[in-house]
C-alpha cells in the first residue's frame, strides 16, 4: 500500500513517526525489563461522548489498517532516532526489524458507538502494540468526529445531497481525510480532487466569486461559464443582485440550467424566491444549491425551503463544534509472563477524576428489542451470553499481521445508513441529549 494511500506526501517512507516519544521511551525501558514481549491487549474507547451527541460514529478503520501495513522504521528513521539520542542501540536494532504480528478486532467502519465501547481491539506483545497508540488514536479521533457530524448533518438533510467543501478550512492532509470521512457520514461528493483521486469519491465543482468578479459583466462571466461546462452548470447567483442574476443565468442557459447557487443572505428567504423566480422563468427543473457556513442546525432549518442540495465546509471538518471524539488507548490485560502460554490478567487505571477503565478483553454487542430496535450496548468479560451471540459487533481487521478486512468505501457508508436506521428515533434529534443507548457491563470470570 503506498503511503500516498493515507493522504501523504508520497516521499513520506512510513507512518512510523506518527507517534509521541514516549512510545519509543517505554519500549526502551520494556526491552531493558524483559517485559517486552508479554502478550497484552489494548482497547480503543472513549468514556463518553460530545456535550450533547446521542450517538458516534466509527471512521477512520481502513485508513488505521494502511497506517499499521506502513508503519516501518527504514534507515531515514532510525537515522533521526538515532543522530537525536531518543533511544539506544539495542532498541534502534529491535525497531529495524519492526512489523506488527499481532491481531487488531475493531467495530466495521460506519458501525454507531457509545461511551465504553470497545471500538478496537489490539492484541500482541506489549512492545508491538504500544507503538501504534498514537497513529491510531491520532485517525480514529479525527475521522469519528468528522463522520459524527456529517451523519448529524445528512439526517438533518434528509434525501437532500450534500457536498463536502471544507478543504480550505483545514490542514490540507487532514482535508483529504475529512472528505472520506464525510462520505461515510451520508455525505454525496466532494470539492476536493486529492480525496476523489486517493478514495474514488465523486467531485464536484464549479466557479466562485472571483470568476464573476473576472469579467466586465455577469452576463460575459455567466456565459463563458455555459460555453465551456455546458447549460448544465450551476451558476453562483450572489455576486451582485440575485434577481436580475437569476434572470441573466436563465437568459444565457435556458430552461435547462443545471443549479444556482446561493452563498450567502437569508438562504431561507432567497431561496423560496428564487425559486419562484425560476419557475416564472419556466426553469422549473433547474435545481437550488445553498452554501455559506451551514451545520446540522442550518440544514434543519431549510428543511421547509425550496432547496436541492447543501454544501458544507467550515462547520463540517471541525466536527461542528467537536474536532475530537476523545477516543483512549488503555491496556486492559496482559501476560503474567513473557511465555505464550501464560494467563491473561485485567489490568486498569483506578485514578479519579472520571479517568477509570474497567480492565479484561472485552466484547460488545448490541440488544435489540422485540421489534428490532437497539435497547442498549453490552459490553463484557469471559464467556459472550447465548441470547447475543448473534449480535456481536466486533469483526477481525488484522490477523497475524495481515490485513483481512478491507472493504470498499461505498459499503462503509451503507453500513453507517443501516447502522443509524437501527437505533431508535430519538437519536436523530438534534437538541441535546444523552446517549440514545445506554452502556451495560457484564462482567463474568475470563481465562486467557
Amino acid at each position: 500500500m503506498n503511503t500516498a494511500d493515507l493522504g501523504l506526501p508520497v516521499d513520506v517512507p512510513s507512518t512510523a513517526l506518527f507517534t509521541d516519544q514516549y512510545e519509543l521511551t517505554m519500549l526502551q525501558a520494556a526491552l531493558r525489563a524483559g517485559t517486552a514481549a508479554r502478550r497484552s491487549v489494548f482497547e480503543v474507547f472513549t468514556r463518553r461522548l460530545p456535550d450533547g451527541r446521542r450517538y458516534g460514529v466509527v471512521a477512520g478503520t481502513g485508513r488505521v489498517l494502511d497506517a499499521v501495513e506502513n508503519f516501518r522504521f527504514d534507515a531515514d528513521v532510525l537515522r533521526y532516532l538515532r543522530e537525536r539520542s531518543i533511544v539506544d542501540d539495542v532498541t534502534l536494532d529491535w525497531l529495524a526489524g519492526y512489523r506488527f504480528s499481532g491481531d487488531v478486532w475493531g467495530y466495521p467502519e460506519g458501525e454507531v458507538y457509545f461511551p465504553g465501547s470497545p471500538i478496537m481491539r489490539v492484541e500482541g506483545s506489549f512492545a508491538e502494540c504500544v507503538l501504534l497508540e498514537t497513529v491510531i488514536l491520532s485517525i480514529l479521533n479525527h475521522d469519528s468526529a468528522i463522520a459524527a457530524a456529517a451523519s448529524r448533518m445528512s439526517s438533518a438533510a434528509g434525501s437532500r445531497p450534500l457536498i463536502e467543501m471544507g478543504a480550505r478550512r483545514t490542514h490540507e492532509l487532514a482535508a483529504v481525510a475529512a472528505a472520506r470521512a464525510a462520505y461515510v457520514g451520508g455525505f454525496a461528493s466532494t470539492s476536493d480532487l486529492a480525496a476523489g483521486f486517493r478514495y474514488n469519491i465523486p467531485t464536484v465543482g464549479t466557479s466562485a466569486h472571483a470568476f464573476t468578479l473576472l469579467h466586465d459583466h455577469e452576463r460575459d462571466a455567466f456565459k463563458a461559464q455555459v460555453d465551456s461546462l455546458g447549460r448544465g452548470t450551476t451558476l453562483l447567483v450572489d455576486t451582485y443582485d440575485v434577481a436580475e442574476a437569476v434572470r441573466l443565468a436563465v437568459e444565457i442557459a435556458g430552461p435547462e440550467l443545471g443549479a444556482v447557487r446561493i452563498d450567502s443572505g437569508d438562504l431561507l428567504l432567497v431561496a423560496h424566491r428564487v425559486r419562484q423566480q425560476l419557475d416564472e422563468l419556466g426553469a422549473h427543473d433547474t435545481k437550488i444549491i445553498v452554501t455559506s457556513d451551514l451545520d446540522e442546525y442550518a440544514i434543519a432549518s431549510l428543511a421547509a425551503a425550496p432547496v436541492d442540495a447543501y454544501g458544507v465546509g467550515t462547520q463540517l471538518v471541525t466536527g461542528s463544534g467537536h474536532p475530537t471524539a476523545s477516543m483512549v488507548y488503555k491496556l486492559v490485560a496482559r501476560a503474567e509472563s513473557d511465555d505464550p502460554r501464560a494467563p491473561l490478567v485485567p489490568v486498569a487505571k483506578k485514578s479519579s477524576g472520571g479517568k477509570t477503565s474497567i480492565g479484561g478483553r472485552k466484547w460488545a454487542a448490541r440488544r435489540a428489542d422485540a421489534d428490532g430496535v437497539a435497547e442498549a450496548e453490552v459490553v463484557g468479560t469471559g464467556p459472550v451470553p447465548p441470547e447475543l451471540a448473534d449480535r456481536q459487533l466486533l469483526v477481525e481487521l488484522i490477523k497475524g499481521g495481515d490485513v483481512i478486512a478491507r472493504e470498499p468505501l461505498d459499503a462503509v457508508r451503507d453500513r453507517h445508513v443501516a447502522a443509524r436506521a437501527g437505533l431508535p428515533l430519538s437519536a436523530t434529534q438534534l437538541s441535546r441529549g444523552e446517549p440514545v443507548l445506554p452502556t451495560e457491563y457484564l462482567h463474568t470470570p475470563t481465562g486467557s
